[in-house]
């Protein structure tokens, strides 16, 4: 993880601090010259928790009725820079009423007395460009009604925080905080009277960024797709700023927005919502219909892979794995051990899922969200198919090691259905063995079957199992193979437990069997949920055994049960609860 008290860390906010402060003494913006369409989506019901005086952001949840949003005594550095970063506006300005304004305007006009000459935490290039956006976004709402004090007040800290970024944003790290910090510049520089000069600059660099971050195929290196869906999202917004401001958009920016927008809607479930792996989640509400349809771009990738993802979809069903190694170096510090997990979604309601990101609950709950048996797949005598590095220096590597490297694929038509085959080394270092696993769902989107297989491929890997086998007394290497369930998912064992039922609050009944010699179980499980105060307790189906041949096979299906309807109408309304 990275060592905020280290020399460099210390070196960057002092930086930080000295331009804001000198970003203070310069001439600031007196008017708007052209304004984009407010284009963040707030969600109504976290606007009318945060009016009750209920802020849960970065996984705490604290109370501060009839008091300022400043006064608030931030549980972590996360919660504070939730707070400086002002996405929450965007929810606050849904509600729109008058107390909504009143809240609005006295956080922007209090930041800017208490922290505009260059204190507090929000002075990062990422939450400064996240944060002028906002401000733009919302600044007809914010200016309803006020004096020409706190106007021009407002002008010059827009225009103290464009000159800031203008100076900090290369310090920012690569990525989603570089993305923020430029498409905020440019936000800036195109709406704001002297800060034109800004932009080009700017632009340029955005399109290199473009060029270094995004491959050929619209992915990322940290294969997250809710972050790529930030930086989608960041750029069909500048690319809407440019065009209102009359300035022709970069080709690098078009060219971006046309790899990425396929890749994003081959890793949406039928529900609408994002594949979540990596760090990543569904992604917030609207947010990645409002951007596709923002990109007017309607294509899947064509062969159904996307950012090391393949999706098989029929019917109302729609499955997303993990087909390639996972992320390395830097890129890997979010990373999870997921290689071969996969999701499936039937119509509105997700079934099979991973825990996802704990990062939110703590450290212990981020490492165990990152761990294999925390995806749907299978797990081996206790190890994950890659592992976390050392503990050096006080200071905990977070990268992962010893990861599958050759994750061979192939998808193809079964005499039915789609067909997806894979395999990985992840666990043939410890034990010697492949893991591979074939997935087939029926053209009508109705069955699934899967078949995990676990193999010990030459000789080598064969004196590798003899090694591990003798160690464990001949009694063979347990194995684990994981079915996450959603928590809105009822589960229960049927048929003397040879069988699981599924059931969805669609009407839906899915059936769980397999027939293979392992033990079937329905444990508990959990769903990490970015926004909610704790885990959600949930159900996981666990088909368990021992490996002591070179070659064991496990078969299982998961399909609709019999009389269950193709399609179901679904008109059950989920209500959004985001403290349980």
């Amino acid at each position: 993880m990275f060592n905020p008290n280290s020399l460099g860390a210390r070196y960057t906010r002092v930086m930080h601090r000295v331009h804001a402060r000198f970003s203070s003494l310069a001439r600031p913006a007196t008017l708007f010259t052209s304004m984009p369409e407010p284009r963040t989506i707030g969600i109504f019901a976290k606007g009318r928790q945060i009016l009750a005086g209920n802020y849960l952001f970065a996984g705490h949840l604290v109370e501060a009725r009839d008091m300022s949003v400043w006064a608030i005594s931030a549980p972590d550095i996360e919660f504070a820079q939730d707070l400086h970063g002002f996405a929450w506006l965007d929810d606050v300005a849904a509600v729109g009423d008058s107390k909504a304004l009143k809240l609005a305007q006295s956080s922007v006009w209090e930041w800017i007395d208490h922290y505009g000459g260059g204190r507090g935490p929000g002075w990062t290039p990422e939450l400064a460009g996240r944060r002028l956006i906002r401000w733009i976004n919302h600044a007809v709402f914010l200016m309803r009604g006020t004096e020409k004090r706190q106007t021009d007040a407002f002008y010059r800290s827009l225009g103290q925080q464009t000159i800031f970024l203008a100076r900090r944003w290369h310090a920012s790290a690569p990525g989603l905080c570089r993305f923020e910090a430029l498409s905020g510049l440019i936000y800036a520089g195109l709406a704001l009277e002297g800060m034109s000069k800004h932009v080009d600059g700017a632009l340029k660099a955005l399109a290199k960024e473009c060029k270094s971050q995004i491959d050929h195929q619209g992915g990322i290196g940290t294969r997250n797709p809710e972050e790529l869906l930030e930086i989608f999202t960041l750029l069909t917004w500048v690319g809407a700023a440019m065009t209102e401001a009359g300035k022709p958009v970069s080709p690098e920016l078009v060219a971006s927005i046309k790899r990425i927008a396929p890749t994003l809607r081959t890793l949406r479930h039928a529900d609408g919502g994002l594949a979540r792996f990596h760090g990543g989640g569904r992604g917030l509400e609207g947010r990645l219909d409002s951007a596709l349809a923002a990109s007017e771009i309607k294509e899947r990738q064509a062969d159904g892979l996307a950012m090391g993802y393949a999706r098989l979809s029929a019917g109302r069903t729609s499955m997303v794995v993990d087909s390639s190694p996972p992320p390395t170096g830097n890129y890997s510090l979010s990373a999870h051990a997921s290689t071969l997990a996969f999701e499936l979604t039937s119509g509105r309601r997700p079934v099979v899922v991973n825990c996802g990101s704990g990062g939110s609950f703590g450290e212990d709950w981020r490492r165990a969200g990152r761990a294999t048996p925390s995806h749907s797949t299978l797990s081996l005598d206790g190890f994950s198919s890659a592992r976390l590095g050392e503990t050096s220096n006080g200071w905990r590597q977070e990268q992962l090691i010893d990861a599958p490297k050759d994750v061979p694929i192939q998808m193809s038509h079964a005499s039915d259905g789609l067909r997806f085959e894979g395999g990985h080394d992840g666990y043939q270092s410890t034990h010697g063995l492949t893991h591979a696993r074939t997935l087939e769902l029926t053209f009508d989107g109705a069955g699934l079957a899967g078949e995990d297989l676990l193999l010990a491929m030459d000789d080598p890997s064969k004196r590798q199992f003899d090694r591990v086998l003798d160690a464990k007394s001949l009694q063979g290497v347990p194995f684990q193979i994981r079915f996450h369930l959603h928590p809105d998912v009822d589960a229960t064992l049927d048929m003397g437990g040879a069988a699981i039922s599924v059931a969805l609050k669609s009407g839906e009944i899915w059936v769980f069997r397999h027939n293979s010699g392992g033990q079937l179980r329905l444990e508990p499980s959990v769903y990490l949920e970015k926004g909610r105060l704790k885990p959600r307790a949930a159900k996981q189906i666990v088909l368990s055994g021992v490996a002591i041949e070179y070659a064991t096979r496990i078969r299982w299906s998961l399909s609709k049960a019999q009389g269950t309807a193709i399609s179901i109408r679904d008109l059950n309304r989920d209500e959004l609860d985001l403290t349980h």
